[in-house]
């Protein structure tokens, strides 16, 4: 298991994806891109995030790591939204004295990698030998960094 910076080691979860959110927000709006956190009951989308011109838009859903790992929990969900138009930023928190990481990845490509992924898992032996039953749990993986600093995807 990664070992959290001591800064970061008593950050709940809550503030962990906040604080993430807001990285976002800032990243976006340091770039030139007009960017608003949604309110909490936004199902799906944490950001919305528009050009200057206001002629393209995208929304955007954050998950955030407190640590340093390049892998993302996610719910059985993720498999299914294959919009053009909505895309993951993944949040490598890092501590406090880096600047946080940022992989972004349209949602049809996290769903088709976390599908392949979950159906791997369910054919692969437990410890037991018997097979993976079902899980709710997701899980997306970038740690050749392809995705990493990829704003550009966002087509703003």
């Amino acid at each position: 298991m990664d070992q959290l910076p001591s800064d970061l080691n008593n950050l709940s979860l809550i503030l962990g994806g906040v604080s993430g959110e807001y990285f976002v927000a800032a990243e976006l709006s340091r770039r030139g891109y007009v960017a608003s956190i949604t309110l909490r009951n936004t199902r799906g989308i944490d950001i919305l995030a528009t050009n200057a011109e206001a002629t393209r838009s995208v929304g955007i859903q954050v998950k955030t790591n407190r640590g340093k790992k390049k892998d993302w929990m996610l719910s059985q969900k993720a498999e299914d939204n294959r919009s053009k138009t909505l895309f993951y930023v993944f949040v490598n928190l890092n501590g406090s004295n880096q600047r946080p990481d940022y992989h972004v990845v349209p949602c049809k490509v996290v769903a088709d990698c976390v599908t392949r992924d979950h159906q791997v898992f369910k054919a692969s032996l437990d410890r037991e030998g018997k097979l993976h039953g079902e899980s709710s749990i997701r899980k997306f993986k970038d740690p050749e960094n392809k995705y990493r600093d990829r704003w550009d995807l966002l087509g703003l």
